[in-house]
């Protein structure tokens, strides 16, 4: 059964991604719009970046209901891998939609440009990357330890850094036309595409990584596994055991601890050994994870392996 301590982490989980979408349902339809009636292949870029952000999150908000529910016939050990697999999709998808708009802007500068307002466009990076870094800090402070909203989180500052460009671009717009440069200033729109995929490109790859890496079942962070094996060394001198093998690894809010120590005499009971489980899974508590432990005490070398 899911504590008490995760229910309200999965509030707070849902509660913020139920922002993101709002907002970004909000911004999304005016970029789109905007995009269409200026003309402007980057804002209707930008607009359908926070569409599909808009899906991603829909499905995240459904994830962390499921991931939460618990163990069931079927699912014997939950389903948390299901977060780690979003963030997977998340990461794909966005790679996809930078892949889509670079190759369309490539085909705008081959074409030799596209005139837009660079009023429009500063105007409107200005408002959105205000929007997004406001968004980003929101959901920092929401949900700070998940991983959904910290995925969330990489859209929308990718998002914001993309505005960012835009009104830096449309700045340029406005100098080159000043000078004279209408036939340069024609290649803006298209440039700050490219510019922008590129800017981002390292977030979806650093998705796609991170839902990977969990969902092979990889090594926690080095925080959360420098707190397992302090709190493992003092249940041991506590217990006054040697120091075991520790083996760790986390799936979505799920942390898999396997603790094996190597005793010297077979006197240790049963009962023993549950009272080491039980002091390990409390020591492990403040993680605010899910513990899955799993302590042993045995005589056999081999068993340790």
């Amino acid at each position: 059964m899911p504590t008490a301590t995760r229910v309200d982490r999965t509030f707070a989980e849902r509660r913020a991604l139920l922002g993101s979408i709002w907002a970004s349902g909000v911004l999304a339809l005016g970029a789109i719009l905007l995009g269409v009636f200026s003309g402007s292949r980057v804002v209707v870029f930008d607009g359908a970046y926070m569409g599909i952000g808009i899906v991603l999150s829909v499905l995240s908000l459904r994830t962390a209901t499921i991931a939460v529910s618990g163990p069931t016939a079927r699912f014997p050990f939950g389903r948390d891998a299901l977060t780690p697999l979003v963030v997977l999709v998340q990461g794909l998808a966005v790679t996809g939609t930078l892949l889509f708009a670079a190759g369309d802007a490539i085909v705008v500068i081959r074409q030799g440009g596209s005139f837009v307002n660079p009023i429009v466009i500063g105007v409107y990076g200005m408002i959105t990357a205000t929007a997004g870094f406001l968004v980003t800090s929101w959901l920092r402070r929401q949900a700070p330890d998940s991983d959904l909203v910290l995925a969330e989180i990489s859209q929308w500052r990718a998002g914001a850094v993309l505005s960012t460009m835009m009104f830096f671009g449309a700045v340029a717009a406005l100098i080159l036309q000043a000078f004279g440069q209408e036939k340069t200033a024609l290649y803006i729109d298209p440039v700050l595409v490219l510019l922008a995929c590129l800017t981002v490109a390292i977030i979806p790859v650093r998705l796609i990584k991170a839902g990977l890496y969990e969902l092979l079942e990889g090594a926690p962070s080095a925080e959360i596994d420098a707190t397992v094996t302090d709190a493992v060394s003092r249940i041991a001198r506590m217990f006054a055991l040697p120091q075991p093998v520790i083996r760790c690894g986390k799936v979505g809010r799920k942390l898999y601890v396997e603790v094996d120590f190597l005793v010297s005499s077979t006197d240790w009971t049963i009962g023993d050994e549950d009272e080491v489980r039980r002091a390990t899974i409390s020591a492990l508590e403040p993680l605010g994870l899910e513990i899955w432990a799993v302590v042993s005490l045995t005589a056999d070398p081999g068993l340790t392996e």
